[in-house]
């Protein structure tokens, strides 16, 4: 993967074939991101302490998307609403190859960023 340097001073990541280990650079890409572990197996991406990404260990891989998205994604093979988040439009991916690298990239950079939107301006400038 090459790394360049993009607007916000993200990394820009050239994905090729998704995996855990590439979508876990592509989260920490991200101004402020950090990881951990919730509810004692789940990998979960944060920015400012608020989850943007999570993966458990069933493989699935969950994130937020818009309204219109939601609707969308879910009616295709291999995405469906996730459990307990839905009403907050989060999806499910049951395997890395139902989306495209390019989509895996579009997906979870706008959930980092409708999670960053949310969070106080003071806490939004101070991320780095």
């Amino acid at each position: 993967m090459g790394r360049k340097t993009g607007a916000r001073g993200c990394k820009i990541i050239k994905i090729v074939n998704m995996d855990i280990d590439k979508l876990r650079e592509l989260c920490m890409s991200f101004p402020g991101a950090t990881e951990g572990l919730k509810w004692e197996d789940h990998i979960c991406f944060m920015v400012a302490e608020k989850i943007f990404f999570m993966s458990g260990p069933w493989g699935r891989a969950c994130f937020k998307v818009t309204p219109e998205e939601f609707e969308a994604l879910t009616e295709r093979d291999g995405i469906t609403p996730t459990p307990y988040m839905a009403r907050n439009m989060w999806v499910s991916v049951e395997e890395f190859n139902k989306l495209k690298p390019k989509e895996w990239k579009q997906y979870v950079g706008q959930s980092y960023e409708l999670i960053r939107a949310k969070l106080p301006r003071k806490v939004q400038q101070g991320l780095k």
